[in-house]
């Protein structure tokens, strides 16, 4: 009798959940606006955001969702730096996944991404490089880091491959204007390619975020070109043989 008491003892019972911090209900209420702030993107686009929408959504009062975002300029702004971010990552892995000598098929691994990123989430890709949100000024201390890191790989691509002596050097007129721009460019980016492999890069950057947007923004035409993904290599293809000797 004994034993079977002291084996009843012993077993443990149902555990109890621990209540939920204060730091965790707020990090659970910032997702849930965040997630629906990505949802209502693709619905209302950046400019119908509202923050007493997504309260309705939660079921919750509009003072409570603004206790954790107090502005729907704080929601794009959030909505921003997730993006650039979410997009630079997916830069980085596809152009890490491709041999650190073959510089071309890094670039184009690059371009790729983006273009597979934009398809793939249209209404945060306008949210990123299409029209200004009218009434809303991106604050410059949180969103150029996350902003540039995508051309910031592809300048840091343009100089490993200048480094390798593989970049071609166009003949391209530089005025004294332009050439201090550039300095500037190369002391943001820490680099030291010249004048007109920087144009160079910018003429990349156009090409791949014209593409890109041309496509996702529906002004080919729907019935213009059956594979979009191929116009966009053959398009990228052709910048790169500019680019590269």
């Amino acid at each position: 009798m004994l034993s079977h008491c002291a084996m009843m003892v012993a077993m443990p019972g149902p555990t109890t959940r621990a209540p939920r911090t204060r730091a965790e209900n707020r990090q659970t209420m910032e997702t849930e606006i965040l997630r629906l702030g990505r949802e209502h993107l693709s619905t209302h686009g950046a400019a119908g955001l509202s923050l007493r929408a997504i309260a309705r959504e939660l079921g919750v009062v509009s003072s409570a969702v603004y206790r954790y975002v107090p502005s729907r300029d704080e929601l794009l702004t959030r909505l921003l730096v997730e993006g650039y971010t979410h997009l630079a990552e997916s830069v980085d892995a596809a152009t890490d996944r491709i041999d650190t000598e073959d510089h071309r098929g890094r670039i184009m691994a690059a371009a790729k991404a983006i273009r597979i990123w934009a398809v793939d989430d249209p209404a945060r890709w306008a949210l990123l490089y299409g029209s200004p949100v009218p009434g809303y000024a991106a604050p410059a201390d949180r969103t150029v880091t996350p902003g540039t890191r995508v051309i910031a790989r592809l300048i840091a691509e343009l100089a490993a491959a200048h480094d390798a002596g593989v970049l071609a050097t166009p003949d391209c007129e530089v005025s004294p204007a332009l050439s201090a721009d550039l300095d500037a460019i190369r002391a943001e980016f820490g680099n030291d390619l010249p004048d007109a492999a920087l144009v160079t890069g910018t003429l990349l950057w156009a090409a791949v975020i014209g593409a890109t947007s041309l496509e996702v923004f529906g002004q080919y035409g729907s019935e213009t070109f059956s594979v979009p993904e191929h116009l966009f290599t053959a398009q990228i293809d052709a910048v790169l043989s500019s680019v590269f000797r």
